[in-house]
């Protein structure tokens, strides 16, 4: 499952997620790559900015603003340790800018947003500071306890953190986006009362946000408006009865909902591709030939967002 969902993050980031077009995406290996690079010189190791986009112009991309107090070109301390610190801030920075607009993320810690050397350095630098703390009476450092994850445990500790940083960005700065204010009442429409109504009242729900509400609302007003148009002359059943659509995965696997909603934009579909789909499917089989139809459905009109049957 957690497989499926990183899949499915590092898809959308990589096509909609940077100003300048379709970016390959890799959790957490080009997040953390793409930062900077390391360069060895006969005297010492620093790291100077690549002139790939990073994670910051990613969120620049999405939010229209920069972090406070890290700029667009920043580059790192020549110094090794000053280097790793300063990369520890702006990440800190980061997952506060995202907390700032609404983001859950009380378990990531900016160290694990890190290459993993960097962070055994940056562990290195912190039992250091603490020492010299300790040794001056200086009670900063006083309820730090500071322990280094094994290398497969941080691997797996950065994966999900970069994972679910991802995650709450898209619920933060990307799912906002969503407004009803630019859909008619669906619930006035000829047939929709009948429907029960999904409340978008923040509280209403301990699942889905007010944003991803209006999305059920939208599609439960096009299924219902278009499912006797689409499936008139169906080859394949008759009309699919009504439903109330209430979630984004068991509502949506037969694929007839999600077609009713490509149906509306583009009706010339309905001859070319919706008249074969099963209206009342009933096995595995019958499900994924109206999958099939659906996505050959997006590839038809250029949409080419990867998504698989």
């Amino acid at each position: 499952f957690f497989q499926k969902v990183l899949t499915a993050i590092q898809n959308w980031f990589s096509l909609f997620g940077w100003s300048k077009g379709p970016n390959p995406v890799s959790i957490p290996y080009s997040l953390r790559r793409d930062m900077y690079k390391v360069q060895l010189t006969s005297s010492e190791l620093f790291k100077q900015k690549i002139g790939k986009d990073t994670v910051y112009d990613m969120l620049l991309h999405l939010s229209g603003q920069l972090l406070p107090g890290v700029t667009s070109n920043q580059t790192l301390s020549v110094n090794p340790i000053r280097g790793i610190l300063q990369l520890c801030w702006q990440h800190s920075a980061l997952l506060t800018f995202l907390e700032s607009q609404g983001a859950y993320l009380p378990y990531v810690m900016p160290e694990f947003l890190l290459e993993p050397d960097d962070y055994r350095k940056w562990i290195t630098a912190e039992t250091f500071l603490k020492v010299v703390c300790d040794v001056t009476n200086l009670k900063i450092w006083n309820d730090l306890h500071l322990f280094m994850l094994e290398k497969s445990v941080f691997e797996k500790m950065s994966k999900r953190a970069w994972t679910d940083l991802l995650l709450q960005a898209y619920k933060v700065l990307v799912l906002p986006r969503v407004s009803s204010h630019n859909i008619s009442d669906p619930y006035g429409l000829e047939g929709m009362q009948s429907v029960p109504r999904i409340k978008s009242e923040p509280l209403s729900s301990n699942i889905y946000s007010t944003h991803e509400r209006v999305i059920l609302t939208w599609l439960n007003k096009h299924y219902e408006k278009n499912r006797k148009i689409v499936w008139k002359n169906c080859q394949k059943g008759e009309i699919p009865p009504m439903r109330w659509i209430i979630n984004f995965d068991r509502d949506l696997l037969d694929g007839l909902v999600l077609a009713a909603q490509l149906a509306a934009y583009c009706p010339y579909l309905i001859a070319t591709h919706f008249v074969r789909m099963y209206t009342t499917p009933e096995t595995p089989e019958q499900c994924l030939h109206n999958c099939l139809i659906f996505v050959d459905a997006l590839h038809a009109v250029s949409l080419a967002i990867d998504v698989k049957v």
